[in-house]
């Protein structure tokens, strides 16, 4: 289907270096929209259990990401999109499994990061303009970002982004930097005898969060977007992409387990969806830390609008339309993409709940149950009989294990956003 249209991506010459992979990469996964909410689920599991799913979520990713690499060109054609990719592993229900949950994965995704965006501005701006406290909402500031995503919609493909993610990786840094520095010296401050550790709720809230916190955590591994991000690679593609993935999971394991576990130790059971939301001084690094998240969230929402936009994409190379035809057929179809996607965000600011049904809906497919179903299909087997079954029952296990993780976090995030629907009025300014 969109063999031309998403291999715009590769329009840039192919001329991606294992850098650019690693920039690419890590904007896709490590947004502050993933990791800010890693220290509530957690408090939704509890010590042993969000250790245990964190680390094992972690491994789990980043030995899938090394094996979607290395399907590249497995059978001597070169998939530039992973429907391209599951359409020649596993045939046509494979190429409409990935369409379906990676557009999930894409629209659900990109309405948290309108959500997690909006709440960072609207905290800057707090912090500035007391004065008239609830002059702007968050409403304001969704709509102000989304005007924003709509002119970086207008770059042609994932290669133009590459500076663009560039600045994204280095606010991913400084966000963690100063999130985690802030997190700890709040941490200290508080009365360690106030803070606890316990599950809260009754059983079956108890069990359901567990659930929500299952989905929120793989949200925080997101990554449906590998083989057009290794279709602007340049030769040897594999090796370039292992190596970019690998630095880009680096970062992730430092930034992450550290901002989960010093997020859950500062502020225990009572630590709020986005940790931000939790913090209270120094109010200059509180600031730093919201802008930084807006400056990543940018390039992330951009990598994330791709697979919608190659529909289009294709229906207008279709056309062979002029150049400025094809300029206003992309104005309007993103336009009315990014008015879709702000409206339902402001409508239904519900982060938490978006985060862990995109985890629990898109993601888990995608990145925990489709890589290892294709390594064990497509993948080079080790000769070893004995190593060869372990990895094929490693596999399975993964496949079988994660389709169960999804189900039950689906079932999780519905029910919250049920009871969210119930307690709180569209547009309500979080």
């Amino acid at each position: 289907m969109d063999r031309e249209a998403v291999s715009g991506a590769a329009e840039g010459g192919k001329k991606g270096t294992w850098r650019h992979a690693a920039f690419h990469v890590a904007t896709t996964i490590a947004t502050p929209a993933a990791y800010a909410p890693l220290p509530f689920a957690l408090a939704s599991l509890g010590w042993p259990l969000g250790v245990c799913s964190l680390v094992v979520g972690t491994l789990v990713t980043w030995c899938s990401s090394l094996a979607v690499a290395s399907l590249w060109q497995w059978n001597g054609e070169k998939h530039t999109s992973y429907r391209l990719l599951a359409n020649s592993i596993f045939g046509p229900w494979g190429y409409w499994y990935v369409s379906f949950f990676q557009q999930v994965a894409s629209v659900g995704n990109n309405i948290a990061i309108q959500i997690a965006a909006g709440s960072s501005l609207k905290a800057v701006y707090k912090h500035y303009c007391t004065a008239d406290d609830g002059a702007l909402t968050l409403q304001h500031f969704i709509l102000l970002f989304g005007a924003f995503e709509m002119f970086l919609s207008q770059l042609p493909n994932i290669h133009s982004l590459r500076w663009v993610n560039a600045t994204c990786t280095a606010s991913t840094i400084g966000f963690a930097v100063t999130a985690i520095s802030a997190t700890l010296y709040d941490g200290h401050r508080i009365d360690r005898r106030e803070v606890g550790y316990s599950l809260q709720g009754t059983t079956a809230t108890k069990i359901f969060r567990g659930f929500n916190a299952l989905g929120t955590i793989a949200f925080s591994f997101g990554d449906a977007m590998l083989p057009e991000i290794q279709s602007t690679i340049r030769e040897p593609v594999r090796k370039n992409m292992y190596r970019g993935v690998s630095t880009a999971y680096s970062l992730i394991i430092v930034s992450y387990w550290t901002l989960a576990f010093s997020g859950y130790w500062a502020f225990g059971s009572g630590v709020q969806p986005y940790i931000l939301s939790s913090l209270t001084a120094p109010a200059w690094a509180i600031v730093m830390a919201n802008l930084f998240a807006v400056i990543q969230i940018t390039g992330c929402f951009q990598i994330y609008c791709r697979p919608t936009y190659a529909y289009f994409e294709e229906h207008i190379q279709a056309k062979k339309n002029t150049k400025y035809k094809a300029w206003m057929w992309r104005l309007m179809y993103t336009s009315v993409y990014m008015a879709v996607i702000t409206l339902i965000a402001a409508a239904m600011p519900f982060f938490g709940d978006f985060v862990s049904v995109c985890g629990a809906v898109g993601f888990t497919p995608l990145d925990f149950v489709l890589p290892a179903l294709a390594f064990l299909k497509a993948g080079k087997m080790p000769k070893n009989p004995g190593l060869r079954r372990a990895v094929k029952a490693l596999g399975s296990t993964v496949a079988v294990l994660f389709s169960v993780v999804g189900a039950l976090a689906c079932i999780g995030a519905i029910r919250a956003i049920v009871l969210d629907v119930k307690t709180y009025k569209f547009f309500h300014d979080m």
